[in-house]
């Protein structure tokens, strides 16, 4: 025969209120680990004044990876960066504030964009020296449970500002030092862009020539603005 526990119902409020108490101190520890990693992450790189790293760069639809590359960054501030694509193919991404440029040297052409009309999911992260603020693209930043690649490393779940943005969130992974280490931007219909960081460097002496590209004898640029739309 089954035994039925009765529990006295003085015990069974103080229990109720108890377990409130614990989950809303959850709730508060939870919103201060976020605050702590978002401030950790936006004094780190706002005190930077050039950066460099190692990246992956994957694009992915419906789980299908379409495009694996990866090479070298540099960031710097003013909105200033320099992706160099080294595999599977030479490619050359520039912002030198104002301006970006994307060049294939095997195509022989280079396209070109205002910075602030750019479809590219590089161009927000030229932000990241000197003016780093998580509250420029995401509407709220919560933590998220999604796998790690490392046991000290944290996932932060940025959701957008309103409706009619062009991800639906992105998962910001960083270190124990608030370094990236992982941003995937999800979007609409099954599509990811992500983006590894490796081997990060601050306070480089870069020259600012890095940031101006000079177009090649013979290479034909083209004006996306005038186009309507990204040609890759």
């Amino acid at each position: 025969m089954r035994r039925i526990l009765c529990v006295p119902a003085g015990i069974a409020g103080r229990v109720s209120l108890l377990l409130l108490i614990t989950a809303t101190a959850a709730s508060v520890a939870t919103a201060a680990d976020v605050d702590a990693v978002v401030r950790g992450v936006e004094k780190r790189y706002q005190a930077a004044r050039t950066l460099k790293a190692a990246f992956l760069h994957r694009y992915t639809e419906s789980r299908n990876a379409l495009r694996v590359e990866s090479g070298t960054v540099y960031f710097s501030r003013g909105g200033k960066m320099r992706w160099e694509y080294e595999s599977p193919e030479e490619k050359l991404f520039v912002a030198d504030g104002k301006m970006v440029w994307f060049y294939v040297p095997a195509d022989r052409t280079v396209t070109r964009t205002k910075m602030k009309e750019s479809e590219d999911w590089q161009t927000p992260l030229a932000l990241l020296v000197g003016k780093a603020k998580f509250s420029r693209v995401c509407g709220r930043v919560e933590l998220s449970d999604a796998r790690t690649s490392a046991a000290e490393n944290v996932v932060l779940r940025c959701l957008p500002k309103s409706e009619k943005a062009d991800f639906s969130e992105v998962l910001i992974e960083v270190d124990g030092q608030y370094r990236l280490v992982r941003v995937l931007i999800r979007e609409p219909g099954g599509v990811e862009t992500e983006f590894r960081f490796g081997s990060w460097q601050e306070n480089l002496p870069l020259v600012d020539a890095m940031f101006r590209f000079v177009a090649p004898p013979g290479v034909a640029i083209v004006d996306e603005t005038t186009l309507g739309g990204p040609l890759r």
